[in-house]
């Protein structure tokens, strides 16, 4: 890969805890966010001034949509907090890793104390020849971006 070049979206792969997750098709919304606190100020001479700065940063939030398999460890945790209500156990840490054309990894993104907050599970139709998907929305506290 050359100084330069974008990485493609179509190599990653995701851990949660110490395995790995299988069949993923798509993570989206990827997000952190911190509050904006704007303070209004009048300087010496009257003149208003407007000053903005970082607030209270809000947990973050991932969307993982993966092929419906038989695979039971990724269930296994859903299952810990969306029926059991085990969140303190429940939490891991996400790892997702972009990868380049050849496997390496160049990029690490590590979600720190996520669980599931949402589960939504395929759409099932007669007649109709598609994949079967389930959807997972984690819930995170901290984002390291390497």
């Amino acid at each position: 890969m050359a100084e330069g070049d974008a990485l493609s979206t179509h190599v990653f792969g995701v851990q949660l805890g110490g395995y790995l997750v299988e069949s993923i098709q798509e993570i989206s919304g990827l997000t952190v966010e911190e509050e904006v606190v704007e303070v209004r100020q009048v300087t010496s001479d009257g003149k208003q001034i407007i000053r903005k700065q970082p607030g209270a940063r809000q947990a973050g939030e991932v969307t993982i949509t993966r092929g419906l398999d038989k695979s039971s460890e990724f269930t296994k945790w859903i299952k810990e907090t969306l029926n059991n209500g085990a969140v303190d156990t429940a939490r891991q840490n996400l790892t997702i890793e972009i990868k380049d054309s050849t496997g390496a990894t160049v990029r690490r993104i590590q979600l720190m104390q996520g669980w599931a907050s949402k589960w939504e599970g395929p759409s099932l139709k007669a007649g109709e020849s598609s994949a079967a998907t389930e959807t997972v929305t984690i819930t995170f506290e901290e984002i390291v971006v390497e």
